[in-house]
């Protein structure tokens, strides 16, 4: 089935650029040029039953800046987002993380980069054949379904990105085990390189305000100084 992008950027030269190459490469691109453009572009095709595979999203735009798009964008959807800016501070891809992207990528890119990093970015969101066929892991009222690849606290599904799944499926299916951050991103991204390996505690963050009750008092994710995370076993009071 052919994948369906957005592109969510002023630059209406670079969009255009951008959206014939990935044409080329099989995909089906639309572009808007602001941050409502986009948001209601994303709306109509969910409604149409048609929605979005991912969305390109530059961060300086005319009317809002991306992280508020992702913001908004990450309390009703878990569509994959690559954040991209012409400022490549550290501090920016941080804040990109903790607003949900799944990926960041600094102007001037090659097109090819970018295109690697969205099959990557797609290729996690589809999951594995050994995840279809792995059973729900149940931890009191946490449910992981590697399947359907939802994530349920009380009956209740909670919206995280891809890789924030893989994290903690990565943890999940080890409870009890202390996982340094090396081998918590081994588990996930296997012979692939991820852009965003030292900010691995962003996206635990992240995870933690999704399932736990109290994050700044995890129940279920628990640091382990000087060694990394730990995956509570016993879960049934949480």
């Amino acid at each position: 089935m052919t994948q369906r992008l957005l592109i969510i950027d002023d630059d209406r030269k670079l969009a255009g650029m951008l959206a014939d190459y990935l044409a080329n490469a099989a995909y089906v691109v639309e572009i808007a040029g602001t941050a409502k453009a986009g948001l209601d572009a994303i709306a109509h095709a969910s409604q149409a039953g048609a929605g979005f595979d991912l969305v390109i999203l530059d961060l300086m735009l005319p009317d809002l800046d991306g992280f508020e798009v992702c913001r908004r964008l990450r309390i009703i959807s878990d569509l994959p987002v690559i954040m991209l800016t012409a400022r490549g501070e550290e501090t920016d891809r941080i804040v990109g993380l903790e607003m949900g992207a799944d990926d960041y990528l600094p102007k001037p890119f090659n097109p090819r980069e970018l295109l690697a990093r969205l099959k990557a970015v797609l290729r996690r969101g589809r999951g594995s054949p050994a995840e279809e066929t792995q059973p729900p892991l149940r931890f009191g009222r946490l449910e992981i379904d590697p399947g359907s690849r939802v994530v349920k606290v009380q009956g209740e599904p909670r919206i995280m990105t891809s890789y924030q799944f893989d994290l903690l499926l990565a943890l999940a299916s080890h409870p009890g085990r202390v996982l340094t951050r090396e081998q918590i991103m081994d588990f996930v991204k296997g012979e692939e390189l991820d852009a965003f390996d030292r900010s691995i505690d962003v996206h635990i963050s992240r995870i933690r305000a999704a399932i736990e009750d109290d994050p700044k008092h995890p129940r279920r994710i628990i640091t382990v100084r000087g060694a990394g995370y730990v995956f509570a076993r016993l879960q049934d009071e949480v």
